[in-house]
């Protein structure tokens, strides 16, 4: 049984060769003058079309990326600046109800260092320089009004601090909408 199949497989082989051998073409291979240029031009505009696909797809890649660096980024900073404006207007009113402002400082220092560290994470190269450099401020003041706080700065000192922190939320929530836009 082996043998009548490796017989048939071998004919089979030997037949396939015969026929695709059979046809032989002579002459000399020539480039049609006429058409080489149509067959230029094809195979440049075929060129042009996929460098442009090619850009247009890197370009929506890229502005892809933007957009969810402005949403983290953005977003974070919303989230967390709230929770560390309200921990500090609580320090603010134990401090000027003459109250225990040791029960407040805690959570008004821990709230904006958590939101520091968090808008710091977030930022990324897709954000504009503009945005980047309005969150890289409000890590800072947000960090300088957690440093008064814990060193129990003057008021005149603290109140700077709390100016600046207002300033750069403002300038960096303004930078967030018009990037939504």
């Amino acid at each position: 049984m082996r043998i009548v199949a490796l017989v048939i497989g071998s004919v089979a082989a030997l037949a396939m060769v015969i026929v695709g051998c059979t046809t032989v073409t002579d002459g000399r291979a020539r480039v049609d003058a006429a058409e080489a240029p149509v067959y230029r031009a094809s195979v440049s505009a075929s060129i042009e079309a996929s460098e442009e696909s090619s850009a247009a797809r890197e370009s929506e890649r890229q502005a892809s990326l933007t957009t969810q660096a402005v949403r983290t980024s953005c977003e974070g900073l919303s989230s967390s600046s709230v929770d560390a404006v309200n921990a500090v207007n609580a320090y603010v009113d134990a401090f000027n109800q003459g109250g225990d402002v040791g029960t407040t400082a805690r959570p008004a220092i821990d709230a904006l260092n958590r939101s520091a560290d968090l808008v710091a994470r977030s930022i990324s190269d897709p954000l504009s320089p503009d945005l980047r450099d309005a969150l890289t401020a409000w890590v800072d003041a947000a960090r300088e009004v957690a440093g008064a706080i814990a060193t129990d700065a003057p008021p005149e000192e603290f109140n700077a601090t709390i100016t600046k922190l207002n300033d750069v939320k403002a300038t960096a929530l303004n930078l967030c909408d018009s990037a939504y836009r």
